[in-house]
């Protein structure tokens, strides 16, 4: 053997080690991939209404209204250059940066506290905008939407109270509530009435110093005083706003006579906002693609993500989803006639 083969032969394993190696290594990537969908006019696996209705005639039709969800790679899961080219090729999934799936100034349970009040307010929202489309009036206030198992408030409020007073002086904004907080502390209690269902309670917190701020341990959002109880039972697991247009369509289909689907199943994902207005969500088209898994016929797409969907031909209708009202048009058009002209992107 010549001493170039003798090189050759000694480098080649080497070689093919470092580019496995590399292959392996994980880069600053995540993937997202099609998630479950969840039709919100089933019954959940006792066989109890995902939405549920107390003081309003309900109408369970034929027809599926579902939310759909992306999944995305693990925290502390970065992707390999393998796993990264993989899911490039399967055209059903995206390669982000890992940063943007996972932010680096948000922890584990951050990302969940998150996700959990975002699915509160985005439940609450649809809930609103859908009475609202039929005609009641749904005044809006600020509410708990997640309580800290370790904080201060934790056995004295709960997720959905709303906050009435704060040392004896009517609510009018968040900011207030913050402040009224921050100027109290150990052994010096806010005051705070509350409103819990049809009655209030006044409770009194002191605020502990977590991270150089007072803080009793709730997140904040908007809440409302409904004419009468609706509520959407789904998974806590599943956390995000990105629902709240389908919630909507679903409660107002459950409030009203017949089947806003003509029986059929239509999927879609927008956040939904206290105007009606539908905004931008993440993964549009891994959604898209668990939608046409699950059968759907129609799909609705956030305005704002048109561009994302610029050049897909999926085997449904995509139609542009700018406000609730302009969505429930467009799905009562598309019950009556499958060819009708919709909002498109």
């Amino acid at each position: 053997m010549t001493q170039r083969w003798l090189a050759f032969a000694l480098a080649a394993p080497l070689t093919v080690l470092l580019l496995l190696l590399a292959a392996l290594v994980p880069l600053p990537y995540a993937v997202y991939s099609p998630g479950p969908t969840f039709d919100v006019l089933a019954k959940d696996s006792n066989e109890a209404e995902i939405i549920q209705v107390d003081g309003h005639e309900t109408y369970r039709d034929d027809g599926q209204i579902r939310f759909t969800t992306v999944q995305s790679s693990a925290r502390g899961n970065k992707a390999s250059l393998l796993e990264a080219l993989g899911a490039w090729i399967n055209g059903e999934e995206a390669v982000v940066p890992y940063d943007i799936a996972h932010p680096p100034d948000q922890t584990a349970e951050d990302e969940e506290v998150r996700g959990a009040v975002s699915m509160v307010t985005s439940q609450d929202t649809a809930i609103a905008v859908a009475m609202r489309e039929l005609g009641f009036e749904v005044p809006s206030a600020i509410q708990v939407a997640h309580v800290d198992e370790d904080g201060a408030a934790f056995g004295e409020l709960r997720v959905r109270d709303k906050f009435v007073e704060v040392d004896g002086e009517p609510v009018t904004d968040d900011q207030q509530i913050v402040d009224a907080i921050q100027s109290h502390g150990p052994g010096d209690p806010v005051e705070l009435v509350m409103k819990r269902g049809d009655r209030e309670l006044t409770v009194e917190i002191e605020p502990r110093k977590i991270e150089g701020a007072q803080r009793i341990g709730v997140s904040l959002g908007i809440g409302y005083d409904f004419p009468f109880d609706v509520s959407i039972q789904v998974d806590p697991a599943i956390g995000g706003p990105s629902a709240g247009l389908m919630f909507s369509l679903a409660v107002y289909d459950t409030l009203t006579p017949g089947s806003l689907t003509d029986g059929e199943i239509v999927a879609g994902t927008g956040e939904l906002v206290d105007d009606g207005t539908v905004g931008p969500i993440g993964g549009i088209e891994q959604k898209i693609a668990g939608a046409q898994e699950a059968g759907a016929e129609l799909f609705f797409v956030p305005e704002a993500n048109c561009p994302d969907v610029d050049g897909l031909d999926p085997d449904l209708r995509l139609v542009k989803a700018t406000t609730m009202h302009e969505s429930l048009e467009a799905l009562e058009d598309w019950a009556a006639d499958r060819d009708a002209e919709l909002p498109s992107c």
